[in-house]
């Protein structure tokens, strides 16, 4: 049976449909239609977008995926549905062997079950860090990159590790760069005090991801344009947190002028606080504070955030940064495309599986689907 939508705009893949439809039949994308006179579900002057896309999101509703608990990932899939994301990686700490190679399982095992957002793979944000830039990763289980016991975590997490970040200045990197691509890995560039030319060697060596762009790396100086000289100069994509606290809009908009809207990938970042009032928490090992919109150590440094990516989408826009159809694709259709996931989810187009969000003009979120079924009102 054929559901029809109607919304005063429709973010398709390449255009937006102005009071048109959107048909799903079952649990797919099947039409889109300029004029229909039958029977249809009327979202009025509000607007239908893809699912959005969480690249790199640690946890939420109190829950972290390396834990290693079990039913964590549920909790975390069913909540992110109220941030509008449908499909996500969820995203380790630099941690012991021992804690990763839980977590890893565990997710491993849990992720086809979930019923909530899905889980399109496993980012793990370390440990092949460096100190100086370590912001909330614990450095004493930092490491020089292994591909060999990046082989182990792929085996132990059922295949799932998309992505996975290291810093260029770290032992072995362009070789690991090469051989985790060989395995179908992405590999990501952050917590780094590289140098720019260090930098641009692990992306000539396959590297196509600067982990949270401005944050956890060295700056630009005009002598050594260093991680974020490279990350602007080159074509590799940029995670950007656009909740106003990591980073000053106008450098924001210093990115996106350099890479092109299509080169950002809004992510959160997200700890396990997201979703949740302040109070106190923890991420990793770390005792973490939520108040006025952060997550902080006891340092007063930021340690993850507490962002939905809807949001994110819509700071974007009113920065005026980006305009409807860019901020969306940033927050949907290029973090899909940055791991490879772009032919999966992210879009808006005829076949695809029916994950779209229901938005009114001013970005809140009022319906998340699934496969074309109801999962979030709010």
């Amino acid at each position: 049976m054929k559901t029809y939508y109607k919304a005063n705009k429709i973010f398709t893949e390449n255009r937006v449909i102005e009071n048109g439809f959107m048909v799903v039949e079952g649990s797919k994308i099947v039409e889109f239609l300029n004029e229909y006179d039958g029977e249809f579900i009327d979202f009025g002057d509000k607007y239908i977008a893809p699912g959005l896309v969480d690249t790199h999101v640690h946890g939420y509703k109190n829950v972290d995926v390396t834990d290693a608990v079990e039913g964590a990932l549920n909790v975390m899939s069913e909540g992110v549905l109220q941030m509008g994301v449908t499909s996500f990686l969820p995203t380790t700490l630099t941690s012991s062997v021992e804690q990763l190679n839980k977590a890893l399982e565990v997710i491993g095992k849990e992720y086809k079950d979930v019923k909530g957002a899905k889980v399109k793979g496993i980012f793990m944000e370390g440990p092949y860090f460096t100190e100086e830039f370590k912001g909330a990763q614990n450095p004493a289980y930092m490491s020089d990159p292994s591909i060999d016991q990046l082989k182990k975590w792929q085996e132990i997490s059922n295949n799932l590790i998309k992505k996975i970040a290291v810093a260029p200045e770290r032992k072995g990197v362009a070789e690991f760069t090469r051989e985790a691509r060989k395995m179908g890995v992405y590999v990501a560039l952050g917590h780094s005090n590289a140098t720019y030319d260090d930098a641009m060697k692990a992306i000539d060596a396959g590297a196509n991801i600067f982990v949270h762009l401005y944050n956890g790396m060295r700056g630009l100086h005009h002598r050594e344009p260093g991680m974020v000289g490279a990350a602007l100069q080159s074509d590799a994509y940029a995670e950007l947190i656009c909740d106003g606290h990591h980073v000053n809009p106008k450098s924001v908009d210093v990115a996106v002028k350099a890479k092109g809207h299509d080169k950002i990938a809004l992510i959160t970042d997200c700890m396990r606080a997201g979703g949740m009032p302040d109070g106190n928490y923890k991420l990793g090992e770390f005792p973490v504070t939520v108040k006025d919109g952060t997550a902080r150590l006891d340092s007063g440094s930021l340690a993850g955030s507490i962002l939905d990516l809807i949001d994110g989408v819509k700071n974007v826009y009113n920065w005026d940064i980006a305009t409807l159809k860019e901020a969306i694709d940033m927050g949907s259709k290029y973090p899909a495309r940055s791991v490879g996931l772009d032919n999966e989810c992210g879009i808006l187009q005829i076949g695809r599986d029916a994950d779209f969000i229901v938005l009114d003009k001013n970005f809140v979120l009022l319906k998340t689907f699934i496969n074309g079924e109801l999962k979030y009102q709010k």
